[in-house]
């Protein structure tokens, strides 16, 4: 069995359930016998082998949490995996599903830290699904795509854990503008007719009314919507007022990597805004009202809970102002921040009120409107909590984008304090 890296941290230890289950199956637990079967093809073949053939469609994993139980990690074979906690003599019904988004380049194992910490503060609360539906060179067919492709692996992923019943999303990077999409996708979708019952309120045997259509409006994929937590995510795109650190606030640099973007595929488009070769708004822009099929805004509005963390230095791929939904001007002096002394790398928390000035602009509008200080403006509706993150140090210097998730515990650690801070404010 593969050992964890992060023992230190987690302070648990491997077991040998695997061994010991697979012995149980055997009389003193000697090695299998090389027994035959004859298959489809009347071929004989070894009744071992094909077993080996099958597990290989769900892999299992089990890490011992001391004073928890047993984290069991299940993989298909197209790399998503679903982690929860199992306790012996006890059910595990966890009600709240945590969906984890990666970004460009990114996969489920990205999530593994942050995913054993949520596990052990909630044991019995939640189950987390990290997603590779969008992985590796994916991340470059559009957020309209990666979207429409996460909610269809949510829907599935609630079919199979049918006593959730509360749902949240965590993206990072590019992963919280997939998320956004998705819950897009979601909000509007009438499950009623397609879960078994015990997925939050909804029924298979309820006649569909208006009272029961305004139930189902409210939430995402028929469950009762909590967290959205965005890390490092660019929400206002990748285009003006030094949203890009690595372009050094050139204007000419920013300009060329706008023309160019088409090389990151569609999904370059739609960050750098230069996507409107249907006559279509910008997709960014698009994603900061309500369409006719899509609710975006009203989907954001469901959760109870928005959260940005923000790099305020050292992240390279994403700016401060576009992570935390903030203007220029509105970002904080360095100078006046204080870090915290449970967590030393967040150095400030602030709840932004609802904006009372209304939107005038139209998505549609005329092309002399400020996108950028449209989607402002709109996102702003919602209530965010701004966590402002702050890593020191030569080596943050070109890691920080990776560090706040801690995507890899022996090069990314000094993010540990921020997943812990998301953990213990995470809402059950």
């Amino acid at each position: 069995m593969d050992s964890l890296k992060e023992e230190e941290a987690l302070g648990s230890r491997t077991t040998h359930q695997e061994t010991a289950t697979a012995a149980a199956g055997v009389p003193n637990g000697r090695s299998e016998p090389a027994l035959t079967e004859i298959n489809t093809n009347g071929n004989k073949v070894s009744a071992a082998k094909e077993r080996k053939t099958n597990k290989k469609k769900l892999r299992r994993k089990y890490w011992y949490l001391p004073k928890i139980g047993c984290l069991k990690i299940e993989q298909d074979e197209e790399g998503n995996f679903d982690a929860e906690v199992e306790t012996i003599g006890e059910p595990a019904n966890p009600a709240h599903l945590v969906v984890m988004v990666n970004g460009v380049i990114g996969s489920a194992d990205n999530w593994k830290f942050a995913a054993k910490q949520l596990l052990k503060q909630y044991p019995r609360d939640v189950i987390v699904h990290c997603s590779t539906t969008n992985s590796s060179t994916l991340t470059f067919d559009g957020v309209d795509v990666m979207g429409a492709r996460l909610a269809e692996e949510v829907i599935s992923v609630i079919k199979r854990h049918p006593s959730v019943k509360k749902i949240s999303f965590i993206g990072h990077s590019l992963g919280g503008l997939i998320a956004r999409y998705a819950i897009a996708k979601l909000y509007v979708r009438d499950l009623t007719k397609e879960l078994p019952q015990g997925n939050g309120d909804c029924r298979t045997d309820v006649n569909v009314d208006t009272g029961m259509e305004e139930q189902i409006k409210s939430k995402i994929a028929g469950l009762e919507p909590v967290n959205f937590i965005t890390l490092a995510t660019p929400h206002l795109g990748s285009r003006w007022h030094k949203q890009v650190p690595l372009f050094c606030g050139s204007y000419s640099m920013e300009k060329v990597a706008a023309r160019i973007s088409g090389i990151l595929g569609r999904t370059g488009k739609h960050l750098f805004l230069t996507d409107t070769d249907n006559g279509k708004p910008p997709l960014l822009l698009q994603m900061v009202r309500d369409c006719e099929d899509l609710k975006f805004m009203s989907a954001l509005q469901s959760f109870k809970r928005h959260v940005a963390y923000a790099n305020i230095r050292f992240d390279n791929l994403v700016g401060w102002s576009t992570s935390s939904l903030r203007r220029q001007n509105e970002l904080p002096k360095r100078r006046h921040l204080s870090r915290d002394e449970k967590y030393p790398h967040i150095v400030h928390m602030k709840s932004s009120p609802k904006q009372d000035s209304s939107l005038d602009a139209k998505v549609d509008g005329c092309k002399s409107v400020n996108m950028e200080e449209e989607m402002i403006q709109a996102l702003t509706q919602v209530n965010w909590e701004r966590i402002d993150v702050k890593f020191n140090g030569f080596k943050q210097r070109l890691l920080a984008h990776n560090t706040i998730l801690v995507r890899s515990y022996c090069i990314n650690a000094a993010g540990a304090d921020v997943i812990q801070h998301m953990v213990d404010n995470f809402l059950i």
